[in-house]
């Protein structure tokens, strides 16, 4: 019903994942080269069709979209008044901090993390600090006590968590994010969640909404939420912000109006509507395809490059692979894969935390162009290993 096996070039249409040599092959970047769901291109062309494109306001069905999908898909109900449309999960991220922290406070997060989250900290002029996740067994975890040293410094404001977290792809449980919470309702720290990966969960995990634990954590909560990352829209700038709380809403929504950037383009929002109300049977699709490609990574490690080794993952169609076994210097892995090989991944190291010695892969491509990518990153590990 749906080509996912379709080779789409991307080279030479702008694109910022794909902006490679022509004999370079980008797995990096977390953007699927994916076309995205018909309904949506259908949507969207209806709206080209008009041919004007003017302001665009915000409708009530771009609220009854979003909070439809996460009653339906995941068992929360939002109730629209909470929700704000941003340009995208990044921006929201940065009018947060700006409004809701002051210069030089201290912000939280649990590494290693999105690389972004660091650039919206240092780039506003707060502080990072970082409790770093535990790892053992090739797996991660918190350590709740030093996260709770960090929340107790009375110059830490804001915890900006992942939920599912990126690059780890770990699905949060609910006992963990209400421990999480109550720590950060105990030392008055609000609480920033980015779930922008939460549709990527894979089968025999569920998501839960930062928000969806308890009233009281709901009140002290901000959640980013988007369909970018499910649904391959990330150039169209849409997200939603949702805050329960009216005090902390009527802030966040004065700081993201004094940014200017909480208003959609004309494509923007016929994109949500689209997504949320139609696309499902071909999310249901992609998530299918996405595990055999995980599968497929997971079984070609084992047999060719057993050096290193893949975290085990619940979400998201990043791959973080620890390659301590080779080396703990990620970035010149990769430079190195790059430069002898033309496959462009993401390292570690961007991550903070144990990064140094991991890279990531993006796995949501046709399995093609995943199995080109794997036999490259062999050629390149063998070639660094001889040097």
């Amino acid at each position: 019903m749906f080509d996912f096996d379709k080779m789409t070039n991307r080279l030479g249409t702008n694109s910022y994942k794909w902006d490679v040599h022509s004999d370079e092959l980008a797995l990096w970047v977390a953007d699927m080269d994916f076309e995205t769901s018909p309904a949506i291109v259908e949507a969207l062309q209806k709206r080209l069709d008009h041919k004007i494109f003017g302001y665009t306001m915000v409708p009530d069905a771009y609220y009854n979209a979003v909070s439809g999908w996460w009653s339906r898909r995941h068992q929360f109900q939002i109730q629209q008044e909470w929700i704000m449309f941003c340009t995208g999960v990044v921006p929201a991220i940065s009018s947060i901090v700006r409004k809701m922290t002051k210069v030089n406070e201290k912000v939280l997060v649990l590494a290693p993390v999105y690389n972004i989250f660091y650039n919206s900290i240092v780039n506003n002029q707060r502080k990072v600090l970082t409790s770093e996740l535990v790892y053992k067994d090739h797996r991660y975890s918190i350590d709740f006590t030093d996260l709770e040293v960090k929340l107790a410094d009375p110059e830490t404001t804001l915890l900006i968590f992942c939920n599912p977290h990126n690059p780890i792809g770990k699905v949060w449980d609910k006992l963990t994010l209400e421990t999480i919470g109550n720590l950060c309702i105990k030392h008055h720290v609000l609480i920033l969640s980015d779930e922008i990966h939460c549709d990527l969960t894979h089968p025999g995990y569920r998501y839960t909404p930062f928000a969806s634990v308890s009233e009281e954590i709901a009140l002290n909560s901000i959640t980013c939420v988007a369909p970018t990352k499910t649904f391959n829209l990330a150039g169209l700038q849409t997200s939603s912000i949702i805050v329960p709380n009216p005090e902390l809403r009527a802030l966040v929504n004065r700081g993201i109006n004094t940014d200017e950037v909480a208003e959609p383009n004309a494509f923007a929002i016929e994109g949500a509507i689209s997504a949320f109300t139609e696309g499902e049977p071909w999310l249901d699709a992609l998530l299918e395809y996405l595990m055999v490609n995980k599968q497929w990574i997971e079984y070609f490690m084992a047999a060719e490059l057993p050096e290193l080794k893949v975290i085990h993952s619940e979400a998201t169609y990043l791959a973080w692979i620890d390659c301590t076994a080779v080396t703990n210097d990620s970035k010149a892995l990769g430079e190195c894969i790059r430069k002898e090989t033309g496959l462009y991944i993401s390292e570690g190291a961007i991550f903070g935390g144990n990064g140094q010695g991991f890279i990531r892969i993006n796995y949501a491509c046709p399995k093609t162009r995943l199995e080109d990518g794997l036999q490259r990153l062999k050629r390149g590990i063998e070639i660094f290993q001889s040097m």
